[in-house]
């Protein structure tokens, strides 16, 4: 048992960088988590971190042992739910990832209310454009856009994506709004730097199919931010519907072509991804359950 706690100091030592980040975060002293940390690598007989004034890194064998520790911490929250489905209230840290435009337009803003009505439990939100490894990373639920999802997951889908284009009122007002795709040609584009957008634009209008392929002179990896150049007068831009719905809403946008509906490869859906098992914690059901009627 001793061994255990020490396998988890040490994850916490890696986690955070170092023995006194972990030590604040586990509240106990530095020279107490060097023990633990010490006297894992010697139930082991090797090292498993280097140390320096500065840093530390993981040797080889710390690196096999951290996965390990990672797994092992997995399973303790597998057992931790199990106990949780007899407990009627949601409770404890609840570890949520998102994508970066789509966690702050349409995840962060409900949060409050969530937490409101669930007074124990705790979120942690991490918001990263890439696919996290949930059980590596410790995360209950992620939420991802994607047309198809990676195996040995279980997913709920949460709302449907797709991409349209915007353009301002200002730029608008010396430029003659677009009224058919081919049109697009005469205006400059912000578009999205990965790679399904180096792609032609596909747009349809009942029986009606345009591809093209839009020049540009200014890519941006950010919905956010090519918002933000459409807004400054920058031309028209291609972004998720939920990263333009508040400048729609307040004028700052217009949509563009708007009885022509943009199709793949740019569209998908949200969904709310996490580990299978046979028990899945109160907290994270009562999460995916919220966000599936919120977003809908």
């Amino acid at each position: 048992m001793q061994m255990l706690n020490e396998m988890a100091v040490f994850v916490q030592v890696v986690d955070h960088g170092g023995f006194s980040a972990a030590a604040r975060h586990l509240s106990l002293t530095t020279s107490a988590v060097s023990r633990h940390v010490s006297r894992l690598e010697k139930h082991l007989g090797g090292r498993l971190l280097q140390r320096t004034t500065r840093s530390i890194t993981l040797t080889e064998l710390g690196q096999q042992v951290h996965a390990a520790c990672l797994r092992m911490l997995a399973e303790a929250r597998d057992v931790h739910a199990l106990a949780g489905r007899y407990n009627a209230i949601p409770n404890g840290v609840l570890r949520v990832s998102a994508p970066v435009v789509f966690g702050q337009a349409c995840i962060a803003p409900l949060l409050p209310e969530f937490l409101a009505q669930n007074p124990e439990v705790d979120v942690r939100l991490t918001l990263v454009d890439r696919s996290v490894d949930l059980v590596e990373e410790g995360v209950d639920v992620a939420v991802r856009i994607s047309r198809e999802l990676a195996p040995g997951l279980a997913a709920r889908p949460l709302c449907e994506m797709s991409y349209i284009l915007i353009a301002s009122p200002e730029y608008l007002a010396q430029k003659e709004l677009p009224k058919h795709p081919y049109e697009l040609l005469q205006h400059p584009s912000v578009v999205l730097t990965y790679s399904r957008f180096e792609q032609p634009w596909l747009l349809n209008k009942a029986d009606e199919q345009v591809e093209l392929q839009v020049p540009s002179r200014l890519r941006i990896s950010n919905s956010a931010a090519i918002l933000a150049v459409v807004e400054a007068g920058g031309g028209i831009g291609m972004v998720p519907n939920f990263a333009a719905a508040s400048a729609l809403k307040h004028g700052r946008v217009v949509q563009v072509l708007k009885q022509w509906t943009v199709v793949e490869p740019h569209s998908g859906k949200v969904y709310a991804v996490y580990v299978p098992g046979r028990y899945i914690a109160l907290k994270t059901r009562v999460l995916i359950d919220f966000l599936a009627e919120k977003l809908a």
